[in-house]
């Protein structure tokens, strides 16, 4: 089972590291007027916003649950989450294009090279600024495991979400820095108007990743298909259970799952239990002779059953449990 973060660590150290990236760029971007140096520092800003927003949804995640949330309120942080992501999309995504086609059609941006060198400069900053904060957030998503895609299929949105908005970071300065170059070797801003589209570009394709990412758990994520089976084959290898008709998982938090169950009950084994103890034998013994006695001990022998139901019930759930970590709650219900 992958490891789970919780996020903290990538999302304070990527909020520091842009909010200073986002002075810098701003400062040169209004006066160079570069139209890429604008996207980047649009895209900075939202970064900025966002990781904000995901501290918002860290700390209202961890409230513990209450009358109002039986199950706490680990599902926020996946709605802070699809909010960061829209804020990306439109924010960073939208505005970015728009300044930059607008930019493209104009004739009066003739100052850039002015300032060329400030922009690769304070670029060069940003690169190793926001590759520090993806180092570390790489670092906090793979939790001690090897690199790979599994890393990425139940990652913690908070965490995944940083990693993803700095690496389209150093990917938009990558592409600021190659637009500054070309335009500084031609002479001509349209590189600069391109380059600042296509970060835009870039962020709406990872505000799109991040929405669909967060969309899943907030509508009801459920566990894995073959984990699921394996429940279902640890449900049916308890001789009470015949046959389970339903079942259902939803996630809770980060890595944290509850499942529904309905069953077909046998409760056979249960009197047998009660018979193999010999407790039955040795209390009818001395009242087989009196039927007043003998109706009480059945009465009192059909009132254990429930508690017998329920003491089966506790065991099962634990041992889904215990093999299972990521489950947290298991409602049963008998059919």
């Amino acid at each position: 089972m992958p490891h789970k973060t919780q996020g903290n660590k990538s999302v304070i150290s990527a909020l520091i590291g842009n909010t200073f990236v986002t002075i810098i760029k701003s400062i040169v971007a209004v006066f160079s007027g570069s139209a890429s140096m604008f996207a980047e520092s649009v895209h900075s800003f939202a970064d900025t916003l966002n990781q904000s927003l995901l501290l918002v949804g860290l700390k209202r995640s961890k409230r513990p649950a209450d009358d109002i949330h039986g199950y706490g309120y680990g599902i926020e942080r996946f709605f802070w989450s699809l909010i960061s992501a829209c804020g990306i999309l439109f924010i960073g995504a939208v505005v970015t294009v728009y300044h930059s086609i607008d930019s493209l059609f104009d004739t009066s941006l003739n100052n850039v090279n002015h300032f060329n060198y400030f922009t690769i400069i304070v670029l060069c900053i940003a690169f190793i600024v926001e590759g520090i904060t993806l180092l570390i957030a790489i670092k906090e998503l793979k939790g001690g495991e090897k690199f790979s895609k599994d890393i990425f299929i139940d990652a913690d949105p908070v965490t995944l979400a940083v990693v993803y908005e700095d690496s389209a970071a150093v990917l938009g300065v990558l592409v600021a820095l190659g637009a500054q170059a070309l335009m500084y070797l031609t002479g001509n801003n349209i590189y600069d108007s391109i380059g600042g589209i296509i970060v835009g570009f870039i962020l709406g394709f990872l505000a799109i990743i991040l929405i669909i990412k967060n969309h899943h758990y907030i509508i009801g994520k459920s566990l894995k298909e073959e984990t699921t089976e394996e429940i279902i084959e640890l449900l049916l290898e308890d001789p009470c259970i015949e046959h389970v008709s339903e079942f259902k998982s939803v996630a809770i938090d980060i890595n944290k799952y509850r499942i529904y169950t309905t069953v077909e009950w046998n409760g056979c084994p249960l009197y047998e239990e009660i018979y193999e103890k010999g407790d039955l034998k040795e209390e009818f013994d001395k009242i087989k002779n009196d039927f007043k006695k003998f109706t009480k001990l059945m009465f009192k022998t059909t009132d254990r059953i429930p508690r017998l139901v329920g003491t089966r019930i506790d065991e099962i759930e634990k041992r889904i449990k215990e093999k299972f970590p990521e489950v947290m709650y298991v409602d049963i219900e008998i059919n």
